[in-house]
């Protein structure tokens, strides 16, 4: 049976900017839907700022959603003062950079930074102990960046009250070191102009926080750690008119059909990094495709994996493997004839066939093995997935700028702070670990083995397990942690999602209440080391982090997703846990 093999790239002559290939289902996807995404001229109306490509339902919503498509351009006014901020804040000393902000607002200046090599400080938690970090950094050195689209956001509004405190409790004042990135009018904007904080800058009103990676949700903490972002915009500009083509050698439209348009749809996106030197590019990337095409009952479910990656052994129908390369000098690859050139720009692509059987993932020919690679400039990539899922949510029938079950945690977790009831009973205790869960999923077992055995049960030939840490992430429970994602995978056979609480909750966590219901989930807490108030607030850290747990697993439970709570009570346990999860030693 014929597999088509299919490899498009964009980028002058000499050297490809970007590429994506597509192999096994995935090639087939593409020949079956590109050319359909052609001729309805997608591209170009995407490019065009048409709110009309999602459906009547999804116009309103669209409509206001898609300033991020030339942000390559209409981000650049932001460079000077930019470049300015950063120079003023290194004559006085400051040089250290936190940045306070959720979801769109910290991942993508995580990769951005992270991949230049720059000193970033991310601080996307709750958790007392890696706040506490944070703030026992040098003060006197730091500048922190506040970023939120309205400001109302409960993590970072919190760090902003702690910060602010902090430094006047050190003699520094606190306006001259706070930066805030936020919309133009929002409540955060107003605020900090009152507050005469060291610089207010605006971000695109009309780009949603997910695709916001080339405005200023992206670009402030990143230039000021000492990214250079000038170089980030003018990656994406290169390949921007690429992405506009109506062609089938649009990279762009190669990978929203393999994302998007298998049969059947490989809904699982198991997102693997082989030497992208692309840092950390799978959490911004498990965002993007979550939120964005996780609801109606539908969705692609992103599974970043590290170098243990038990789905990737004879994958699974359900499991598309994307690979994240480098770019080397010869990514774009040689054909056997001429490549079909996107009109009016300098990239190229090319389309070829090659003969195979259908891969179950261990096939060594490439045409026969199911697989997506991707390989690019960083501010090429980040365009191209952005693109990409767009047009992956019209293959969907889904709106990709909207998160409608997002809004649910927060609100659980709100009602829980403000009514503060007494701490539900577990069900038992086993070793320093209590258990809650319903007595339906647990079925009569009284030990934490016996309980995990009654969740993985659970799983269906489709499902998915989600474990949700709402835990330190820089620091011991990481290192304790660190295999458990894929010793469940080995034991399950299915695919596992590692997640740090509250941080997924503004990624993955849409996709889990809004997407297929086919996910089980075990979420672990802990003890904190440290107490954190957060000043003007009636709660500290410890009750916002409990909260958000509790909240979030109400929502799943009142969903009728099957959840297991595991709470671990001393320094030992999480270790045993471990151990428990990786499951029984084989004799």
């Amino acid at each position: 049976m014929t597999r088509p093999a299919t490899v498009v790239w964009a980028g002058p002559e000499e050297g490809a900017v970007v590429e994506v290939s597509a192999t096994g289902d995935a090639a087939r996807a593409v020949g079956d839907h590109v050319p359909r995404l052609v001729a309805e001229k997608v591209a170009s109306r995407l490019a065009a700022q048409d709110p009309t490509l999602w459906g009547e339902a999804a116009e309103a919503e669209a409509a206001v959603r898609l300033g991020w498509t030339d942000l390559h351009a209409t981000s650049r006014p932001l460079l000077a003062p930019l470049r300015a901020l950063r120079e003023e804040l290194a004559a006085e000393g400051v040089d250290r950079v936190v940045l306070c902000g959720m979801g769109g607002s910290s991942l993508a200046p995580e990769v951005v930074a992270g991949t230049a090599g720059a000193q970033l400080t991310v601080l996307d938690s709750t958790d007392p102990d890696q706040v506490r970090r944070a703030l026992d950094g040098d003060l006197r050195a730091t500048v922190v960046v506040v970023s939120s689209k309205s400001g109302s956001t409960l993590e970072t509004d919190s760090h902003r009250r702690i910060f602010e405190a902090a430094f006047a409790d050190a003699g520094i004042d606190a306006a001259s070191r706070i930066v805030v990135v936020t919309d133009p009018g929002s409540p955060l904007h107003e605020a900090a102009t009152a507050a005469g904080y060291r610089a207010v800058l605006e971000a695109d009103p009309h780009v949603g926080g997910r695709f916001s990676a080339l405005s200023a949700f992206g670009l402030v903490a990143s230039a000021l750690a000492g990214a250079d972002v000038e170089q980030l915009l003018d990656e994406a500009a290169e390949v921007a008119e690429v992405y506009a083509e109506d062609s089938e050698a649009n990279p762009a439209l190669v990978l929203a059909a393999a994302l998007a348009g298998t049969e059947p749809l490989r809904d699982k996106i198991v997102l693997r990094d082989a030497g992208s030197g692309l840092f950390h590019l799978g959490d911004w990337v498990e965002q993007l495709v979550a939120e964005s095409t996780g609801k109606d009952g539908t969705g692609l479910l992103p599974v970043v994996v590290g170098s243990r990656a038990p789905e990737l052994d004879g994958a699974a129908p359900d499991v598309l493997p994307v690979v994240l390369l480098p770019l080397t000098d010869d990514a774009a690859p040689a054909s056997d004839g001429p490549g079909d050139a996107a009109p009016g720009s300098d990239g190229f692509g090319d389309a070829a066939e090659a003969d195979g059987r259908a891969g179950d993932g261990n096939d060594d020919d490439d045409a026969a093995r199911t697989e997506v690679t991707v390989a690019g400039s960083l501010g090429a990539v980040l365009l191209l997935w952005e693109n990409a899922v767009a047009i992956a949510g019209r293959l969907l029938g889904v709106n990709p700028f909207d998160q409608p079950d997002v809004e649910a945690a927060k609100s659980a977790a709100r009602g829980l702070l403000e009514s503060t009831p007494p701490p539900e009973r577990p069900a038992f205790e086993d070793s320093g670990v209590e258990v809650r869960a319903s007595a339906e999923l647990l079925g009569g077992a009284d030990t934490v083995a016996g309980a995990v055995e009654a969740l993985l049960a659970t799983l269906g030939e489709r499902g998915y397990l989600a474990v949700m840490a709402y835990l330190d992430r820089e620091g011991r429970a990481a290192d304790l942690l660190g295999d458990v994602r894929a010793d469940l995978a080995a034991r399950t056979g299915r695919p596992v999602t590692f997640g740090w609480g509250p941080r997924f909750l503004h990624s993955t966590g849409q996709l889990h209440k809004g997407g297929p219901a086919v996910g089980a989930f075990l979420q672990i807490t802990g003890e904190a080391e440290h107490q954190v108030l957060v000043p003007g607030r009636d709660f500290d850290l410890a009750a916002l982090l409990a909260a958000q747990a509790a909240g979030d697993a109400a929502v799943l439970a009142g969903l009728g997703r099957p959840v297991l709570r595991l709470h671990v009570t001393t320094p030992d346990a999480l270790a045993w846990l471990a151990g428990v999860l990786a499951g029984p030693v084989n004799p």
